[in-house]
């Protein structure tokens, strides 16, 4: 049983709602995607709230969705969405929800995994390439930055993965 919040964090395509899947199963807890209860709470995709409302008042959806989740039960397994830790008040807040875990991928494999995928609103257009290459370089730092453990997932399963991330919480080691 888990004793805090477990929280995956990484770029878009690192696999955050499927590795938190799989570890909500193993500790038989709901999975928590801060996305998704946008999306509830605002009655459209993540595309259609950045083409409406815009970019500024997703990221405050993302600080709300975090400051809702102080008041659940311990325990819970929460994937983020991958730009959700750049603002600086809701590194406090995932710090404050508990262990959080940044996936790690290249830039290769989110290509390889995001080729043809028109739901990521930053990634539209031209150029996909590029704005993945200066999207990383610039979050990279800040992943690692609030990271108790990172865990490089290209070339893995959500399986594997998940077993990585098990092991190192039983063991309470910190990377």
């Amino acid at each position: 049983m888990l004793g805090h919040h477990m929280i995956l964090i990484g770029f878009m395509g690192a696999g955050k709602t499927r590795v938190g899947r799989e570890l909500a199963d193993r500790y038989q807890k709901e999975l928590i995607d801060t996305d998704q209860r946008i999306e509830a709470i605002a009655g459209m995709s993540i595309s259609r709230l950045f083409e409406v409302r815009g970019e500024p008042y997703f990221r405050m959806m993302e600080t709300k969705v975090l400051e809702e989740l102080l008041h659940l039960e311990a325990g819970q397994v929460i994937a983020t969405g991958g730009g959700l830790p750049m603002r600086e008040e809701n590194r406090k807040l995932l710090h404050e929800l508990g262990t959080v875990i940044y996936l790690q991928v290249d830039a290769g494999t989110i290509l390889q995994r995001l080729q043809g995928d028109e739901t990521r609103p930053l990634l539209q257009g031209e150029g996909a390439e590029e704005k993945i290459h200066a999207l990383l370089s610039n979050r990279e730092p800040i992943y690692r930055g609030i990271a108790h453990r990172i865990v490089k997932v290209d070339h893995r399963t959500p399986e594997e993965i998940a077993d990585e991330i098990v092991q190192s919480m039983k063991k309470g080691e910190k990377t």
